[in-house]
């Protein structure tokens, strides 16, 4: 088995200690997530460990032969070649052994014993290219960059030509195709769409080696690892299980750390005071003495920022209609390119519909057609009665203002009684300290977005537009983002590929793909069934270069509802028939036990009644396991029609 031992690696920018004595082991059955908050230096112990950064001091043990692979978060910059040979360049480390069977098949020609050799260490040569899978690289290549989006026709195209979010897909494919000992990714899924990252989860769960993962995607953790490290204050810990379990016990004890410094501060300001009061007094000098030197000793408690509980609300919705959104015959074109065709539905009030799907699909387009921002289309794109909009988009930030800072672009749209929760809602989108007295021009473009989305969120509206809302957020801004949408009176459509995001708050998904846009309202499960079927399918299709599917017509929005009430009762009638089935394997359970007691299989008449009782319920739970199964068929039936 393959290690990779990190011991008291250290590293200091200036007097800032960036990593403290950070030591962990990895093997090849590794599976961590690196955590820890914005700036706290994750990026850099991934540096480090590469040997990208020059760390002050370090300790690493690997074995003999192990490979490393690393994915930076940014600044990948490509050349002029083609896509397929830019990820072919994963393949460079064979070049020595291709080099020497060059050499060994020139030598083979001289004759006598050095031939002999030659030949020899020729097939040994041709032995190792063919156990590594050398040969068979090209339909290793292609299955990688088409997992991650790419096309047949994108192969021969240089790499340059791509955007920075295609770019960062190809140098994911090279380190891929490198298959490393040990691959160390940073933000791996931040421009994949949904698609290309259910394709990584799955390629990464196979992975034969170990992997360290930093990631703002909950769920993509939860899937994948095993075990976290958490970065704090320069130190490295590590919980066992997923991102999940190590938050549920890094609250447990950031509730003692709250605890503990609160005892703390109570302490000091004691202490405080006692100095202040006897600082003058002869008769007392020793000990104020004493307590200043202990004061000066106290090593603050520090509760980690990035796990804070971070509280934010909208302001109250103003009422609206039923029917929010009312779309008939939706035709969207650029040039020949038919974006939407025939395409109608209805978004009802207090929806939560997700819009997902593959990049460069129309999501987007239909978002900036429902807020009105973009006119040229034909069909009927309607409000509903009342209907308030607030539509945060990708460019959002072209609106603020560069020469306000930050305090007096929230005062520009916030209600004069959410004028003194401003810096605590600018700390709850990672804002802290002085930052908020900085000028909107000197923020970075990921900092301009979240103020953007602030000011949003801010405005009174009652039908939330929000395009990939979570993309500059951290998982505890998400989950605070999260639980204000939950908690918010009115309607929301938002585009985004953060399955957790999508999972914890969608009440009905529109899948847009080159097959056309498809609703799903079985909850999120049922969607990533449907899509895993529609993978499986799409594995030969992609292979070919195949003309643009046109778009399905769909129901008139009358119909559509009629059906999505249909829907929803056979949902709510499912629901009810699980808990039934949850009750009755417990009462079934619940008699088994009953069985095995003395005082009641020694009691022919207390057993016949148990065993009696435990057929009924049986019996019940195979009937409405039946019921189950048939509504279940019937929801799956209903929603296969808007394929």
């Amino acid at each position: 088995m393959k290690n990779l031992q990190v011991q008291e690696l250290t590293l200091a920018f200036a007097d800032r200690e960036i990593l403290r004595d950070v030591s962990f082991n990895m093997n090849e059955k590794t599976r961590c997530a690196l955590a820890g908050a914005n700036g706290c230096g994750k990026s850099t112990l991934l540096k480090a460990l590469t040997g990208e950064i020059q760390s002050d001091s370090r300790k690493v043990s690997i074995t003999k032969g192990a490979r490393i692979s690393y994915l930076p978060q940014s600044d990948i910059v490509l050349g002029g070649k083609s896509v397929y040979d830019t990820a072919e360049e994963g393949y460079a480390r064979f070049q020595s052994i291709l080099d020497e069977i060059k050499t060994c098949e020139e030598r083979t020609e001289c004759g006598g014993n050095e031939a002999m050799n030659a030949a020899e260490r020729l097939s040994e040569l041709h032995e190792t290219l063919i156990d590594s899978g050398y040969w068979d690289r090209k339909s290793r290549i292609e299955t990688i960059l088409m997992g991650l989006g790419f096309v047949v026709s994108d192969f021969s195209r240089p790499a340059k030509e791509f955007s920075g979010g295609y770019q960062m897909r190809i140098a994911l494919a090279r380190i891929l195709v490198e298959n490393p000992d040990f691959l160390l990714l940073d933000e791996p899924t931040n421009y994949l769409d949904i698609e290309a990252m259910t394709w990584l989860e799955d390629y990464l769960k196979g992975f034969n080696g170990g992997l360290m993962v930093v990631s703002h995607d909950q769920e993509f953790l939860d899937d994948l690892v095993t075990e976290v490290y958490e970065l704090f204050n320069g130190k490295l810990t590590r919980y066992a299980g997923n991102y999940t379990k190590y938050t549920e016990t890094r609250n447990m004890e950031i509730e003692a750390l709250e605890k503990a410094r609160k005892k703390q501060e109570e302490e000091m300001e004691k202490t405080e005071e006692f100095i202040e009061r006897f600082r003058y007094k002869a008769t007392k000098a020793k000990q104020v003495q004493s307590r200043i030197k202990m004061m000066e000793k106290i090593e603050t408690i520090e509760v980690p920022g990035h796990l804070k509980k971070l509280h934010v609300s909208f302001p109250p919705s103003p009422h609206s209609g039923n029917d929010v959104m009312v779309v008939e015959n939706l035709e969207k074109k650029y040039g020949d390119n038919t974006i939407y065709k025939d395409f109608s539905f209805l978004v009802s009030k207090g929806e939560r519909l997700a819009i997902t799907g593959r990049n460069g699909a129309g999501k987007s387009t239909l978002l900036r057609i429902l807020a009105g921002v973009d006119k040229d289309y034909s069909g009927i794109v309607k409000d509903g009665a009342g209907v308030i909009k607030g539509y945060f988009a990708q460019d959002t930030e072209k609106t603020l203002n560069p020469n306000n800072d930050l305090i007096e672009e929230l005062e520009t749209v916030a209600d004069t009684k959410d004028q003194p929760r401003l810096r605590n809602m600018l700390g709850a989108f990672l804002f802290s300290d002085d930052d908020v007295f900085k000028k909107v021009k000197v923020l970075s473009g990921g900092e301009k977005s979240r103020l953007a989305l602030l000011k949003i969120l801010l405005h009174p509206s009652n039908l939330l537009l929000l395009d990939e809302p979570t993309n500059h957020l951290d998982i505890n801004a998400k989950d605070m983002l999260l639980e204000a949408i939950k908690n918010y009176e009115g309607t929301v459509i938002f585009v985004s590929h953060d399955k957790h995001f999508i999972k914890n708050l969608a009440t009905r998904i529109l899948y847009i793909s080159q097959d056309g846009p498809e609703f799903f309202t079985g909850g999120y499960d049922y969607f990533e069934y449907k899509l895993e079927e529609k993978e499986a399918k799409w594995k030969v299709e992609r292979s070919k270069e195949k003309e643009k599917v046109e778009i399905k017509p769909t129901s008139s929005f009358q119909e559509m509802k009629a059906k999505r009430n249909k829907i929803r009762s056979l949902e709510k009638e499912l629901e009810s028939i699980s808990k039934e089935i949850e009750s009755l394997e417990h009462d079934i359970s619940i008699l088994s036990a009953e069985t095995e007691k003395s005082e009641v299989y020694s009691v022919p008449e207390k057993i016949k009644s148990v065993m009696k009782k435990k057929e009924e319920k049986e019996k019940a739970l195979e009937e409405k396991e039946e019921l189950w199964l048939e509504k279940s068929e019937e929801l799956e039936g209903l929603n296969g029609e808007n394929n």
